[in-house]
């Protein structure tokens, strides 16, 4: 699944809580941030493919114990 705007907007919606466009711009900047540092958990982890099986470098988890 592909987050977009219109699925994170239906999960605030599901719960009844509303959103302004400034709101949607913040959660947007803050799952960027959260990319950008997964992705340097990788470079300092030195996994040059991430795959499913080292996903846990990526969140920041020191061995694969689930």
């Amino acid at each position: 699944m592909k987050i977009n705007q219109t699925i994170i907007k239906k999960e605030f919606s599901k719960a009844r809580v509303q959103l302004s466009a400034n709101t949607l711009d913040m959660i947007n900047r803050e799952l960027l941030m959260t990319v950008k540092r997964m992705a340097q958990r990788c470079v300092d982890g030195n996994v040059k493919r991430l795959t499913p099986e080292l996903f846990y470098v990526a969140l920041g988890k020191l061995n694969n114990d689930a």
